[in-house]
């Protein structure tokens, strides 16, 4: 090969290989062990199947049919990989465990059905173009059934004031494979090998995002210690947090979903940084974090009384911005769902 050619195979290449080492590692060693993290891990290893046979072919033309229809195979399960990875987040779906076992049972009798009857070296005109298409068409159609999912970001970013860490790497996912079904479907047009380079480009953007992650948790580590060094007066401090109580009651303003620091610290008369640290210091929590367990609070009262609301519409009138969020947090909290909850209440 060419040096240039050389090269295009190196980058390729690499992000393939290394995507599938990152997915076995999500689906099977990832702590702690998480439904989601099975769910990315398989979206990582399909896509990465998928872009190593693109790789191999685009040097290779003589490549095996039989290579080339496991690589198209892998097509078929990346959109729902993916949908139920980004679901599995937001959703807080308590048959989820179950569900996408339906939808990969029903996947993978349809595709080994036209694996075992119509092998691609014998049926190339069925394979190109309609056998495709449709594998296509199913990874595409997972991941638009993905995209309220994605909007819900955008929405609570007005609420809380930037995507965070969690919601930048979805998005980036998921972008990122809209990105490489787009080379693929539309290979004819542009280059073939132009997807598995769009993946490596994912692939790193994605271990930037992991150690950028890692450095703001050690960020927040080093602003706790800061605060160790000028700690605000006991008294002081726990007249502001007996105040900050009254205050998000009144008129149960925590229930407001664009609450935000400042606003809070401004009813305080004090400056936001120095509600901040008394919240970090005497309670070892953050303000979105104290907020939520208020919100919270209210949400299990809700669920344990006869209101006649459901569950989402008790989620938005606590101030959550999204049933997604809702879920999570109550979980996160609580170590159960609200649906969960209300029926343990009853």
């Amino acid at each position: 090969m060419e040096v240039s050619r050389e090269l295009l195979f190196f980058f390729s290449a690499l992000g393939a290989f290394n995507g599938f080492l990152l997915g076995i590692f999500y689906s099977f060693f990832k702590r702690p062990k998480h439904i989601s993290n099975f769910f990315l891990g398989g979206f990582l290893l399909f896509l990465s199947i998928r872009i190593g046979k693109s790789v191999i072919f685009y040097f290779n033309p003589d490549l095996a049919f039989s290579f080339l229809q496991f690589g198209l195979t892998a097509c078929f399960f990346i959109g729902p990989f993916l949908y139920f990875y980004l679901r599995s987040i937001y959703a807080g779906d308590d048959k989820i465990r179950s569900l996408w076992k339906i939808h990969a049972a029903i996947l993978l009798a349809i595709i080994l059905f036209i694996n075992i009857r119509y092998p691609f070296e014998h049926n190339i005109d069925l394979w190109r173009p309609y056998i495709i298409r449709g594998i296509y068409l199913v990874w595409i159609g997972y991941t638009l059934l993905a995209l309220p999912y994605i909007l819900r970001l955008f929405r609570n970013r007005s609420a809380e004031g930037s995507l965070g860490s969690q919601g930048l790497w979805d998005l980036s996912i998921y972008v990122g494979n809209v990105a490489i079904w787009a080379a693929f479907y539309f290979c004819g047009y542009t280059s073939y090998i132009l997807g598995a380079l769009l993946f490596s480009f994912m692939f790193y953007l994605l271990i930037l995002q992991l150690i950028f992650r890692k450095r703001a948790d050690f960020s927040g580590a080093k602003t706790r210690e800061k605060y160790k060094n000028r700690k605000i007066d006991p008294s002081k401090a726990n007249a502001i947090i007996s105040q900050l109580s009254v205050e998000l009651q009144k008129d149960d303003w925590f229930r407001d979903p664009s609450l935000k620091l400042a606003d809070v610290a401004k009813a305080l008369h004090i400056l936001p940084h120095t509600l901040s640290q008394v919240l970090n210091d005497n309670m070892g929590k953050s303000f979105p974090q104290y907020l939520n367990e208020q919100r919270i609070e209210a949400a299990k009262k809700m669920l344990l009384s006869d209101t006649g609301l459901t569950l989402e519409s008790i989620g938005y009138d606590c101030g959550f911005n999204s049933k997604s969020t809702f879920y999570s947090t109550f979980k996160k909290l609580t170590g159960i769902t609200p649906a969960a909850f209300q029926k343990q209440g009853k």
